[in-house]
């Protein structure tokens, strides 16, 4: 497996990533872009020239921060959608508004570490949002990603994974933790390793078509997502991330070098026609049998059986929910 080789580390910005690349002509959506490393995935987006959308739960915040990154970028084109991800309505409406192609999808949108809850379809609340809410999306925008890749240039998704894959696999025999106890880490870790396989397998299916995904694990950073942990499990994080960081495990990140990876693998002519793989710091991570503070990928985020397996579950799921 091929590194991808750059002077990329993990105090690169969103910014930097995007010096030098244009992106004239290219339209991008990216979900959850109104808090968080989504805001700084569109703001460098829209700097080098592609027109954004904005896709958001929260459209009144969205709208503001549309509004930051137009000041920002000169850019006055840029326009916000409403996207509930718990909800196979809200994305499906979404997908029947958009028209043209499509370049670019980063799927930035997530949950972690919530209390045992349901999405509209009755699915658990970490793997409905973070893997089948972006499944639907993306499989909706099959035709725009489509119609908007070329001989000269693909379109790309963007899955945003996390360290957390190595909570656990996907357990197909119980998905929504019905037959187990809840675990909030182990739902979450369940829904980061399928995005990771998400990508995998779109790459395999749509590669033809010019079509191609990654997934990715951002960094260490402090953002809304942490927002359903308890003070003490704040607390205990911080502490960990300070001896971490002092001991030179791994350094926390801003917001701006958090969404690096993202709008790396969404411009970089480096992966161009390059998919199933998974990065951090803007280099192909190394697999792994065990992670290494937050490096690496173990191998179950990138076994193709596995992939496949979900992506038929997925349909199928999707499928009976639509019914």
């Amino acid at each position: 497996m091929t590194k991808t080789e750059n002077d990329h580390t993990d105090r690169t910005t969103a910014l930097e990533v995007v010096e030098g690349v244009d992106l004239t002509g290219r339209r991008a959506l990216v979900t959850g872009a109104s808090s968080g490393i989504g805001v700084e995935t569109a703001r460098a987006l829209a700097h080098a020239g592609a027109q954004v959308t904005l896709a958001v739960r929260d459209t009144e915040a969205g709208r503001r921060v549309a509004d930051d990154i137009a000041a920002t970028s000169g850019r006055d084109d840029l326009v916000v959608a409403a996207l509930d991800l718990s909800d196979l309505a809200s994305v499906d409406a979404l997908v029947a508004s958009w028209e043209g192609p499509l370049h670019v999808l980063v799927n930035n949108a997530g949950v972690m570490d919530t209390p045992f809850g349901r999405t509209a379809q009755g699915w658990e609340t970490q793997f409905g949002v973070n893997h089948l809410g972006h499944f639907a999306l993306t499989t909706g925008l099959h035709a725009a990603l489509a119609a908007g890749a070329s001989p000269e240039r693909g379109a790309r998704a963007v899955s945003v994974s996390s360290s957390g894959h190595a909570a656990s696999p996907v357990v197909f025999d119980d998905l929504f933790f019905e037959r187990r106890a809840y675990d909030p880490g182990l739902a979450y870790g369940q829904s980061k390793t399928a995005n990771s396989l998400f990508a995998v397998e779109l790459t395999r299916r749509w590669g033809s078509e010019g079509i191609t995904a990654n997934a990715l694990m951002p960094g260490g950073i402090w953002t809304p997502l942490q927002r359903h942990w308890s003070d003490e499990q704040r607390a205990a994080a911080e502490e960990q991330s300070r001896r971490a960081e002092q001991s030179g495990a791994f350094r926390m990140k801003s917001v701006e070098q958090g969404a690096a990876t993202s709008v790396f693998l969404a411009t970089s002519p480096q992966v161009e026609g390059i998919g199933g793989r998974y990065f951090e710091d803007c280099h192909e991570a190394e697999v792994v049998e065990r992670l290494d503070g937050l490096a690496g990928v173990l191998p179950h985020a990138l076994d193709p059986e596995d992939a496949r397996r979900l992506w038929e579950v997925s349909e199928e799921l999707l499928s009976d929910a639509r019914r």
